[in-house]
């Protein structure tokens, strides 16, 4: 499994949004949306 695979898995398990994740990391929603994208894992 990729990571891109385990952030939504993780994600949705936990019925949160990319925002609310986001906030968590203190991270902006896009960089989550590249994440489980596959784009970028900084």
């Amino acid at each position: 499994m990729s990571f891109s695979d385990n952030i939504i898995k993780l994600r949705k398990e936990n019925g949160i949004t990319q925002e609310q994740l986001a906030e968590e990391l203190n991270v902006s929603r896009q960089a989550v949306s590249k994440w489980e994208r596959g784009v970028s894992h900084s």
